[in-house]
């Protein structure tokens, strides 16, 4: 029975991690679902979206969750996100419409460095440890030891999943977002607005990238490598598919449950360290036999 309480323990840190990775790669769905567009800056967001909102919590001498100063802190740094998204579309998409993909995919790997550089300059890489109320302690779940934070986190992410899907299938906006990112043309000629879609779609991964941030700030602190999660979440966007939201989700429990599985009951006979790549791996595997991931949709082109 410990054997079986140690697995389940095991499976569960792994699917609350996985949780975690899902709301990073949502904010790669929601603008690749839109517009077609690999959005590489969605890593550095999360940063930046998590050292501002440290920076206006500072500035406006919050001392606890709760209190005024950090939710106008969440209020500013939403605003800020909001902005972004204006930015973004003014400078970066606008010039690029009717441009081909893979010139857009470069102008978000342009956007990642600039964003970055940004982000540093204006609150610095100093590491930050951010408080949002919920101790790190375990507590005894059903014989299983489960950390408070990250039960927060699970409820969290799936709050903003059930929003966002909520979002895209039950709203007008978002059938119009849907429409633009199954064909651009199509949903010019129905008098939808390519540049207010596009504006919609980066505000609504700012957001995300807030929340990704605040709870992933919450865990490792405040710092310039929160940013390298989004290369975690590239597997997680290979499994689930680059289009399904669910599908961020399923390929995020996968990633989660399997990377700390292998570690556990692989790593010690392939030599350990198999959480940092085991993921890699599984994407390769699915890139040769399901590239469309398991709930993405199948694309097919006629020539």
């Amino acid at each position: 029975m410990t054997d079986l309480l140690f697995f389940i323990e095991v499976l569960v840190a792994g699917l609350t991690s996985g949780t975690l990775y899902a709301l990073v790669a949502l904010g790669f769905v929601l603008i690749y679902k839109a517009s077609g567009v690999f959005n590489f800056a969605q890593g550095v967001m999360v940063l930046f979206a998590a050292q501002t909102f440290v920076g206006v919590a500072a500035a406006l001498g919050s001392k606890s969750p709760g209190d005024f100063g950090f939710l106008a802190s969440f209020a500013i740094t939403t605003a800020i996100m909001i902005l972004l998204a204006f930015v973004v579309e003014r400078f970066v998409l606008r010039p690029l419409v009717n441009q081909p993909q893979i010139t857009l995919f470069m102008a978000t790997i342009a956007l990642t460095f600039l964003l970055d550089g940004f982000t540093l300059m204006l609150w610095g890489s100093r590491p930050t440890m951010l408080d949002i109320g919920v101790s790190d302690e375990p507590v005894e779940v059903w014989g299983m030891l489960i950390r408070k934070l990250d039960m927060v986190a699970v409820g969290i992410a799936f709050a903003v999943v059930t929003a966002l899907g909520i979002f895209f299938r039950r709203s007008h906006l978002g059938r119009a977002l849907r429409a633009v990112g199954d064909d651009h043309q199509a949903a010019l000629s129905i008098g939808i607005s390519l540049k207010q879609m596009w504006i919609v779609v980066w505000a609504v991964a700012g957001i995300v990238a807030l929340f990704a941030g605040l709870v992933w700030g919450a865990k490792l602190g405040v710092q310039p490598a929160l940013s390298v999660l989004a290369l975690k979440a590239l597997p997680v966007l290979i499994l689930g598919g680059f289009t399904s939201i669910p599908g961020a989700v399923l390929g995020g429990l996968i990633v989660g449950a399997g990377e700390k599985l292998a570690e556990v009951y692989l790593g010690p006979y392939v030599g350990g360290a198999l959480e940092n790549w085991f993921a890699y791996a599984l994407a390769l595997v699915f890139l040769v036999f399901r590239p469309q991931g398991l709930l993405g949709e199948k694309i097919i082109e006629r020539v």
